[in-house]
């Protein structure tokens, strides 16, 4: 049996409740089918020159990779960090009947 393409993509933001408002906004809008919130994490990264320690909440979306383009065109309308982390991870493998909900649910 063939299932859907699905991807899991990920972003940080530094509040829980952006995490949340980014999260709700893309179910709402049908970009993902679901969305996780996990935080705070430590991010460790380099900014104009300079290394940088923040708190930051990651969000992992579940969406077809049909929808890509428009979760990403959703998180950078949202998003507001000028820069903000948006990475799409294959989901090589996993149960079917979940596949096609995604796929359901980011039908629009």
């Amino acid at each position: 049996m063939e299932t859907p393409d699905c991807l899991a993509v990920l972003t940080t933001t530094d509040s829980a409740e952006k995490a949340a408002k980014l999260a709700r906004g893309a179910v709402a809008e049908r970009v993902a089918a679901c969305a996780q919130i996990s935080g705070p994490v430590t991010s460790v990264y380099r900014w104009r020159g300079e290394v940088e320690t923040a708190a930051e909440w990651r969000v992992q979306f579940k969406t077809a990779a049909v929808r890509y383009p428009a979760l990403e065109a959703y998180l950078r309308a949202a998003h507001d960090y000028e820069t903000p982390e948006i990475i799409a991870v294959p989901v090589v493998a996993g149960g079917a009947d979940y596949l096609r909900w995604v796929a359901e649910e980011t039908t629009p």
